[in-house]
């Protein structure tokens, strides 16, 4: 499993024209079932996606062609963690550790 988190590198004015093609990339990666939770962070200087289901040469493609990477306003921290325990909703997405 992946915590992407974006920080913003531009004005929020820019993240705001860019915003509707980034909600589109976003209910693509929901469609393809790669994400399972994103939001805004508080206060508003970036964002955090939940992501399973895929390796971390493939989660990064997928933050690279986000339309706030393409267009320079955000940096994506990428961290892989194994997921042993969870609600039981997400019971699909638990995860042993490597031996």
């Amino acid at each position: 499993m992946f915590v992407l988190e974006l920080t913003y590198t531009a004005p929020v004015e820019r993240v705001d024209v860019l915003l509707d093609a980034h909600v589109e990339w976003l209910d693509a990666q929901y469609a393809a079932g790669v994400f399972i939770a994103s939001g805004r962070k508080n206060p508003r200087d970036g964002g955090v996606i939940l992501a399973a289901g895929v390796d971390r040469t493939e989660i990064e493609k997928i933050a690279a062609a986000d339309p706030f990477s393409v267009e320079g306003v955000c940096a994506y921290r990428i961290t892989e963690f194994y997921a042993t325990k969870t609600a039981e909703e997400l019971a699909p997405f638990r995860e042993q550790l490597p031996s």
